[in-house]
């Protein structure tokens, strides 16, 4: 399966620079992917952020290093990428439990992280509904960014809006996005990752509504090209499953865009869906 090589491919990459500086863009690249999904999809799929599995695999191997050879410890921190053996010693503790000193004595218990593969999985029990929808316009939407740490995103989200919806905002964004319907990605919208691009720690949560006109004080426009989209109702499930089960199966691959939540106005059936931009293979 083309997907899985690529996914593979990009892990090669990551075990053959471990001792070197890595290029995200690179690692993307080889699984013929943008950061933006890469990121989200290798997080979705394996459970662990993209930086922490990097960290861990290098102190896998300064761990290996130490305990096979006399090299001195600041030559090993500054192998995998630490600037001081005081920073090293501090990332080696927090994941072996002892400092590199102390890996060098016989019987010591250190934590090996093996390297991730990723394997075919039968799933799909339950299926997923979608629809392909083609927008050929420019989505002109106006609305605010708020930054949103990668690890929290589940829980950050949901706050944000309830902020949104405390100072005024939410509602803001409501009497908008009923002043001029264009298509169905009518409602409140929750860009993620607004400049296609996220880093592994955190990204831009674009909050606002597509809106033609001249973006109000206070908020700033995002234009979105025209682009063929996957939608999915319920949108946590949809994140859920996404990487691991569509995009595999679906004969198409991930545009370089941001995904879209959308939510709708009451009484419309679904509540809510998640739009991602895609190409067919």
């Amino acid at each position: 399966m083309d997907w899985l090589a690529r996914m593979n491919d990009a892990l090669d990459y990551i075990e053959n620079s471990l001792d070197e500086e890595i290029d995200y863009k690179e690692i993307a690249k080889a699984a013929h992917c943008s950061e933006f999904h890469f990121s989200r999809m290798f997080s979705s799929i394996s459970g662990v952020s993209l930086s922490e599995y990097i960290r861990r695999r290098r102190l896998t191997r300064a761990a290996f290093d130490i305990q096979k050879s006399d090299i001195r410890i600041i030559d090993v921190a500054i192998k995998y990428g630490y600037v001081s053996s005081d920073t090293f010693s501090r990332a080696f503790q927090k994941v072996h439990g002892i400092t590199p000193s102390q890996a060098r004595n016989n019987g010591v218990q250190l934590r090996a992280f093996p390297r991730i593969s990723f394997q075919i999985s039968i799933k799909g029990d339950t299926e997923m509904a979608y629809r392909i929808e083609n927008l050929d316009f420019e989505l002109k939407i106006a609305g605010k960014s708020k930054p949103v740490k990668t690890s929290r995103a589940f829980k950050a989200i949901p706050t944000l809006w309830n902020t949104a919806k405390k100072d005024g905002f939410l509602q803001q964004l409501k009497d908008m996005s009923w002043e001029n319907p264009k298509c169905k990605i009518e409602g409140i919208l929750g860009v993620c990752g607004k400049e296609a691009a996220i880093t592994d720690e955190e990204f831009s949560y674009f909050m606002g509504v597509r809106y033609d006109k001249k973006a109000p004080a206070g908020m700033e426009p995002l234009v979105i090209p025209a682009s063929t989209w996957a939608v999915f109702p319920n949108v946590v499930d949809a994140w859920q499953r996404l990487y691991s089960e569509w995009i595999p199966t679906s004969g198409f691959e991930l545009a370089n865009l941001p995904c879209i939540e959308c939510y709708y106005g009451p009484k419309h059936k679904p509540r809510h869906e998640l739009w991602v931009p895609v190409l067919p293979k």
